[in-house]
């Protein structure tokens, strides 16, 4: 029997070992796309204790604690910060088969040195410890950031965002790891909302374009865009229900967008148009700059109304949606691509299913301007734990070009969270450790370590055109 999560832990022959140990282990990390606050990074935030940093706007955390039975007082409630912590060590003892214990054991070790199983038998121990830590004057966001060998973080930034806190982080020498923005556009394309003009009215007060039509509105995000793009922006994201196919005309494009100017209602057929007709123009622009555009879709939000209307937004009660139909997403590629605007795209569905189809999808539109030029993203969100990545890393290799793939990221507000790439890293190293020891691939350390550092760190690199250098 293995000792609980040791140095060889996740992989499970001795090829895997050495793929991870000397090829993935110590190469440093790239965050293309997480939450993180850049305001914090700027300031170097400093925790007043591990609940602060390590259940503070988890809502991974927070579903399983639901799940285990605990009174919201204790989750989101008013409740002191070490009884809050007590609650989720007594849960996560219970968390077996959730990728949540893993990930909360290795931030223990990783950070705190704290090696031990947490349970409420050991949570004293473990508050007293991990506080003892965090209680350091020198210890603070950027502390961990550095720690964690990043060398660079994408976060995620609305057009209307002042990215003051990105030029204070560049400007400050002392610190060296790059924090870029990722243009984040979502507002201005969710036409349906309740706040939709009030925000129409923020991004003409930034863009100073008085925005009245749907062609001042492209011209207004287009202004914005190179804001973002003179502060190093190379990247968008955007978050939507499936990929939509639904062209019409200009004229009427701008027609919806007037009534709803006007505050009239729409219906879901003028929605999808819409958003349709913003995305088309929104990949034109990133072709022209030569951004990567990321889609995130397949999720079906804010499920509970009475907790959302009491908590909000990305509390914990998102699902997957199971309407992501692949036929449109290929038609929203091609339309693209007939008019030679198809920019470097990474496809997250949080769906499972469509692992397959987004295999077959990539490789009907790849050509020589990059490797990979259409790419399926990691393992996202509900999915990031070992049999979802397995299943990702091994639908994309049989359909498409694992060698090429931009690897992992966090996904996360978490400070902590940097241990997922290890997670990733120890459960790619293992996959290709089985190939070989079952004599499907030949062990052969000077191709198979490039693999493995490629896709952990060099790929990402070449992909979005970051100003770091590969290794």
């Amino acid at each position: 029997m293995k000792k609980f999560m040791d140095n060889d832990f996740i992989l499970t022959n001795n090829v895997a070992s050495k793929l991870f140990h000397e090829y993935a282990e110590n190469v440093p990390v790239i965050d293309y796309h997480c939450h993180i606050n850049p305001k914090e990074i700027a300031e170097n935030k400093h925790f007043k204790n591990i609940t602060e940093i390590w259940l503070g706007g988890d809502h991974y955390k927070w579903r399983f604690m639901r799940s285990c039975g605990v009174d919201e007082k204790y989750i989101t409630g008013d409740s002191s910060d070490k009884e809050k912590f007590f609650k989720w060590a007594e849960c996560l003892s219970k968390a077996i088969g959730n990728p949540l214990y893993h990930w909360s054991h290795l931030e223990l070790q990783r950070y705190f040195n704290f090696y031990k199983p947490l349970s409420l038998k050991t949570s004293e121990e473990a508050w007293e410890v991990c506080n003892e830590i965090l209680n350091r004057s020198d210890i603070g966001a950027r502390d961990i950031i550095t720690k964690s060998n990043v060398t660079l973080i994408c976060t995620t930034d609305d057009p209307i965002d002042s990215l003051e806190y990105h030029r204070t982080i560049k400007e400050d020498n002392s610190f060296d790891v790059k924090v870029l923005p990722a243009w984040r556009p979502d507002k201005a394309m969710n036409i349906e909302k309740p706040d939709y003009k009030d925000y129409i009215q923020k991004l003409s007060d930034v863009s100073n374009i008085k925005i009245q039509t749907y062609k001042d509105l492209l011209e207004a995000l287009k202004i914005r865009m190179d804001f973002f793009e003179e502060n190093g922006c190379l990247v968008s994201d955007h978050a939507l229900e499936y990929v939509m196919y639904a062209p019409a005309e200009i004229s009427e494009i701008e027609d919806i967008f007037i009534s709803r100017m006007n505050g009239n209602a729409i219906s879901r057929e003028e929605e999808l148009k819409f958003k349709y007709a913003f995305m088309q123009a929104m990949a034109k622009y990133y072709n022209e700059k030569n951004w990567v555009m990321q889609l995130h879709y397949g999720c079906k939000r804010d499920n509970n109304k009475p907790a959302f209307e009491k908590l909000g937004p990305d509390t914990g009660y998102d699902c997957i949606n199971n309407y992501t139909p692949s036929s449109e997403l290929a038609d929203f590629l091609n339309a693209l691509e007939e008019k030679h605007i198809l920019p470097k795209t990474i496809l997250y569905s949080l769906n499972p299913i469509d692992n397959s189809y987004i295999g077959t999808i990539l490789g009907c539109f790849q050509d020589s301007s990059a490797i990979s030029k259409i790419q399926q993203g990691s393992a996202w969100w509900f999915n990031d734990h070992k049999p979802g990545m397995q299943d990702q890393l091994r639908t994309l290799a049989c359909l498409g070009n694992l060698s090429g793939f931009v690897g992992m990221l966090t996904d996360s507000r978490s400070f902590l969270s940097y241990t997922r790439h290890e997670y990733f890293r120890r459960i790619l190293c293992n996959m290709f450790g089985e190939l070989v020891e079952n004599g499907e691939y030949p062990e052969d350390y000077e191709i198979l370590g490039d693999i493995v550092k490629n896709i952990s760190y060099n790929n990402s690199v070449n992909y979005f055109g970051f100003p770091v250098d590969t290794i």
